[in-house]
């Protein structure tokens, strides 16, 4: 059986030549703790000239030179620490790119849909937090450890060289907060760690998609109590925070007495040994036992923290993990070419847990240049059905097909130049409008793009903007509605000029004049192609060349408009509750005028 790679040595493998950086850092830290305890044998030669010129204190000749030589050997040990942060910094920071790079060329790897599962709040969270987890950790975290480490064993040394009782007495409380401690940082707190680390992501992917679901509340009027997943992971937040801090309240106030009561073992242990009267030896080790000490509590607390820290990193690294561990698709050595526009689906059953099937045993066929409407009620599966015809996952069983090729042995270039496909939230970069639809096809002259944004019906939109189709939109620049910025994703589909385009509700945030010329541009996109339109708004489906209506991941009902709405089914059903909801709407709109 192999042994588990440890974390450190993991991170050190990804380091490359940069790890010597890291291993000097570790040595600079260790040297400057060491260091640093020199100014403190500088203070005990000070009272110990104190006490001895006493009451005389002119006879204290070399005072200044052991205050000085305090403050170079501070000065030195701090020199010595910065330039091991300097070196763990750049080894950090190497480290820390390198796992982004090689988290994203794995995610660009993976199919779309893995994505959407994991959410873009939360893949943002472990791409960008968990590899600067690691940053931090090498950076500050390890260089402290070695420090941390250094720094009890100079101290052990002075502490028993001086007063061998007081130093044995002084190290009563730092091991009873070294206990506590380890029973604050053990299994449970790594498991206490991993959900805290959830609670956090589930916050942040909420927020990211309750912010993006601002447009909904906007044109329909709902409250932002609507948005009950983003409250219900603020509440889970709070009640585990508070839940953890009153757990480890208890232990904590026992172990912050601890490592801050060695003062008073000292006088206690001072009030012992001097029944018998007190020399000036002793008293010169009491009082350097009493001002050193303190050190002790400092360091426990950070070896403490760093305990944790190392905890934050194993979690970083699993959820760093979670997305390397994801398989990209198969690619085929052998690939196939579609001979046209057409699609089928044979057989197939599509699960994504690998238990509960969305997709069930489904099959059906588009012809070449056919426009056909997925309808049906929500959550039925028509959205994982054009993801499977993007090859955004692959079915458990069966076969989904363009033009004849099954879409595993078509090439994810090839693929993607015969698939395009118009989302209901088409994102566009913060880029100009112009390089925002060239992204349809990289080598286009800028005479292909501004006729793609004419047919897109975008003229209206570059007349009203300083710079045109220059303009840059998004962060520092201008902002688009949803439906302007549907026509640009248009304009995008229509310069890729795939045969196959795909259209998930695009029309769903769109205001009425800006529906209209979507609507028009949708025309001219769909203009000889095939066209598979996933349709809420049944008026959209009534043209469409084939209806599937889809229901629990199988075909309910296929036909033509009037077909369906003669047969009195699912469709027939949904078509008068559309009227309705239509009417209802039109009298709401004509009391508000009222």
């Amino acid at each position: 059986m192999l042994k588990k790679q440890s974390n450190l040595s993991r991170l050190l493998q990804i380091a490359g030549s940069h790890k010597y950086l890291i291993y000097a850092s570790w040595v600079l830290s260790a040297i400057s703790a060491l260091v640093a305890l020199i100014p403190f044998c500088c203070i005990w030669n000070i009272i110990q000239e104190v006490l001895a010129a006493a009451p005389d204190f002119s006879r204290a000749q070399n005072l200044t030179r052991s205050g000085w030589m305090a403050v170079l050997f501070a000065v030195i040990a701090v020199l010595i620490y910065i330039g091991g942060l300097m070196c763990s910094h750049k080894g950090a920071f190497r480290i820390a790119t390198n796992l982004r790079l090689q988290t994203m060329e794995h995610i660009v790897k993976l199919p779309l849909g893995c994505a959407e599962q994991f959410g873009s709040g939360k893949l943002r969270k472990i791409v960008n937090e968990s590899s600067a987890a690691t940053e931090t950790y090498l950076a500050h975290q390890l260089p402290d450890r070695a420090n941390a480490i250094a720094t009890p064993c100079g101290l052990l040394a002075l502490l028993l060289v001086f007063d061998w009782r007081l130093g044995l007495l002084s190290l009563i409380p730092v091991a009873l907060g070294f206990l506590i401690m380890m029973a604050m940082t053990g299994k449970q707190m790594q498991e206490k760690m991993k959900e805290y680390q959830n609670a956090l992501d589930d916050m942040s992917n909420e927020a990211v998609e309750y912010v993006r679901g601002i447009p909904v509340v906007k044109t329909f009027g709902q409250t932002i109590f609507s948005f009950k997943k983003f409250k219900d992971s603020i509440e889970r937040y709070k009640v585990w925070v508070i839940a953890y801090t009153k757990q480890l309240r208890a232990p904590m106030m026992f172990y912050t007495a601890a490592i801050n009561g060695v003062f008073a073992a000292l006088i206690a242990g001072g009030l012992l040994f001097t029944q018998n009267g007190v020399t000036s030896d002793f008293l010169l080790d009491l009082m350097f036992y009493l001002i050193i000490t303190p050190i002790i509590s400092v360091t426990l607390t950070r070896i403490m923290f760093q305990s944790e820290n190392a905890m934050i990193v194993d979690d970083a690294l699993q959820r760093i993990d979670s997305v390397l561990n994801l398989k990209p698709l198969a690619e085929s050595k052998q690939p196939q070419h579609p001979k046209d526009a057409s699609v089928q689906l044979s057989h197939v059953h599509f699960s994504y847990d690998g238990e509960t099937e969305v997709i069930k045993d489904l099959s059906l066929a588009i012809s070449a240049g056919q426009k056909v409407a997925f309808v049906g009620p929500s959550g039925g599966g028509k959205t994982t059905l054009a993801n499977l015809i993007c090859r955004f996952f692959d079915p458990q069983s069966g076969v989904v097909k363009i033009g004849g090729a099954d879409v595993r042995n078509i090439s994810k270039e090839e693929l993607m130049n015969t698939v395009s496909f118009v989302f209901q939230n088409s994102r566009l970069i913060k880029a100009s409008i112009l390089e925002n639809v060239r992204m349809g096809k990289p080598d286009a002259a800028r005479e292909e793009i501004l006729a793609a944004l004419h047919n897109a019906q975008c003229d209206d939109i570059l007349e009203k903007l300083p710079q045109g189709a220059d303009t840059v939109i998004g962060t520092k620049g201008v902002y688009l509605s949803g439906g302007e910025q549907q026509r640009i994703a248009i304009a995008r589909v229509m310069l890729k000029d795939a045969p196959v385009i795909i259209l998930d509700e695009a029309t769903a945030f769109a205001d009425p004049d800006n529906e209209t010329r979507v609507q028009a541009a949708f025309s001219k996109l769909s203009e000889g192609k095939t066209v598979i339109m996933i349709a809420h708004r049944l008026s959209a489906a009534a043209g469409a060349d084939q209806i599937y209506v889809i229901e629990d991941g199988r075909i309910a009902e296929r036909g033509k408009s009037q077909e369906l709405l003669e047969k009195g089914g699912i469709f027939s059903r949904m078509w008068r509750d559309y009227q309705t909801s239509i009417q209802w709407k039109v009298e709401k709109e004509v009391q508000q005028r009222d």
